[in-house]
């Protein structure tokens, strides 16, 4: 790939590891829309915890730091991270498929 595209995909990562790992610590602590009209309307002591409730990434944060925003943009680069390496790593697999059909 040529060098221009190489530097605009790393200033597009740096960007998005900026806004995950340091913009997400002022995000509103306020609940979320569904979660609102949950507490308005008086149903919220009927909902449940999802699955994942108990990882280690639960609620936006990282288990075991203090620091709620250092836990947030973690948690933000983390999910970053996680995603862009599931990504990488589907697009080889469907490289390698189509590479094994062709030959």
């Amino acid at each position: 790939m040529d060098r221009r595209l190489w530097a605009f995909l790393g200033v597009g990562l740096l960007v998005t590891l900026l806004v995950a790992g340091v913009a997400s610590g002022f995000a509103s602590s306020e609940p979320d829309g569904l979660e609102k009209v949950a507490i308005d309307e008086d149903f919220i002591d009927t909902a449940e915890d999802s699955a994942v409730a108990g990882s280690p990434l639960a609620d936006y944060g990282v288990e075991g730091i203090d620091d709620e925003r250092v836990g947030t943009g973690l948690a933000g680069i983390i999910g970053v991270t996680a995603t862009l390496l599931l990504t990488v790593g589907l697009l080889y697999g469907v490289k390698a498929l189509r590479r094994a059909r062709a030959g």
